[in-house]
């Protein structure tokens, strides 16, 4: 096992985490059952003053949770230089069977999280917490996932071994290998171009209508999850070829290196942050017809909104840059 202070980070906001999750899950399960906010019962008013301590911790480790995404995928790349045959995080995720697992999961939790920390900030401006049940009840879906995810984390980090040999981007992300990066890497440029700008196009539509009509919201959530797995399909199919200027280089995490100035984690950032921002928006939405939200609802669906279709510009407009400014002649 490699030790190194970025792992111990990682473990620990892994720990705290899924210690805090846990502890509050037990209070969630109250909260389905026995919540009232008509009753003047002594277990309500502690219920309802327990809450804020609650959500206070919450939003400390699932913030934490979020920088561990990032912080995660920078170790990985971090780490390329000791394993033989790995030139960048793509080798060191794939030392063993739960690195890639391990960062599925991590992206999974992230957006899960940001939806939280979205309903956790409506509820507190609603005087009667319309939205607890439904915040506690996602807390319960999150729970099990943080729990899988240390565990994946940790058994992926025992099993790291500078020793074995493992396989570099090429071997994975090739149009002659088998598997959906494959696949997604042999997708010819010009019809994966064409469904990019087009998703680009149609999200941008979706999100401009929902700010006008709100029982758009889960229309824009649904655009907002296409966007992202285009978007990444299209890192892999051609704008990585763009970066490199290279026909055959298609791995995504490469982006993430100083020779190509970082640019990976602006894209994926602004990718991120985008869908993020659009998921929440959208999921939020139907919460508009409870009496204690019709007036903070609109409010911050426009702020959500404006952040994801600002995110996604900034992204388009990236990746477009990236193109343009290449030598490579795809086209």
């Amino acid at each position: 096992m490699l030790i190194t202070p970025a792992i111990i980070a990682l473990q620990l906001i892994a720990l705290s985490v899924t210690g805090t999750v846990l502890l509050a899950s037990g209070f969630a399960w109250q909260i389905l059952r026995r919540w009232n906010i008509a009753s003047g019962s002594a277990l309500q008013i502690r219920l309802e003053r327990q809450t804020y301590l609650i959500s206070t911790l919450l939003g400390f480790a699932l913030g934490a949770e979020l920088l561990s995404l990032l912080l995660f995928v920078y170790t990985a790349e971090s780490l390329s230089s000791q394993f033989v045959g790995a030139m960048c995080a793509t080798g060191v995720l794939n030392a063993n069977p739960f690195g890639f697992p391990t960062l599925l999961l991590k992206i999974i939790i992230f957006f899960l999280a940001t939806l939280w920390l979205a309903l956790d900030r409506v509820d507190h401006q609603g005087y009667d917490y319309p939205l607890v049940r439904a915040k506690y009840g996602l807390l319960l879906a999150i729970a099990p996932l943080t729990v899988l995810e240390s565990v994946l984390q940790t058994h992926y980090f025992l099993g790291l071994e500078p020793e074995v040999i493992t396989s570099c981007c090429g071997s994975l992300f090739s149009a002659n290998q088998q598997g959906v990066a494959a696949e997604l890497a042999g997708w010819p440029v010009r019809p994966a171009l064409a469904v990019f700008y087009a998703t680009a196009g149609l999200s941008l539509m979706i999100g401009l209508a929902f700010r006008r009509w709100l029982w758009l919201g889960p229309l824009f959530t649904v655009s907002s999850l296409l966007s992202f797995g285009m978007a990444i399909a299209a890192i892999i199919a051609f704008i990585s070829l763009y970066v490199y200027e290279s026909p055959h280089h298609h791995c995504p995490f490469c982006l993430l290196k100083a020779g190509y100035d970082y640019v990976g984690y602006a894209l994926y950032l602004l990718l991120f942050v985008a869908t993020a921002a659009g998921i929440s928006a959208g999921v939020i939405a139907p919460f508009r017809q409870i009496a204690s939200l019709r007036t903070v609802i609109p409010g911050e669906i426009q702020r959500l909104t404006w952040l994801a279709l600002g995110g996604s510009g900034l992204f388009y407009g990236l990746a477009t840059w990236l193109i343009l400014r290449s030598r490579l002649m795809l086209l």
